[in-house]
């Protein structure tokens, strides 16, 4: 079994009627939604430990809070 995080499903987007902008459109929607632009925002420095952790639990927080009923 391998872990999400070496899993690796290229993106795909079809081009009709040779309309490359909206292929295009198509291709950063699909990153947006995988995830890739925070992930590449994310590598661009080096993070500390502690700021790891601490980053990871306030995202952890705000997952809590959306899926939470009733939250506050």
């Amino acid at each position: 079994m391998i872990p999400k995080q070496l899993e690796f499903r290229p993106l795909e987007v079809q081009v009709q009627d040779n309309d490359v902008g909206r292929a295009l459109s198509a291709l950063k929607r699909k990153m947006a939604n995988e995830g890739l632009y925070k992930e590449l925002k994310k590598r661009r420095f080096h993070e500390k430990p502690s700021i790891s952790k601490k980053r990871k639990h306030r995202e952890a927080d705000r997952r809590r809070k959306k899926i939470s009923p009733g939250g506050h």
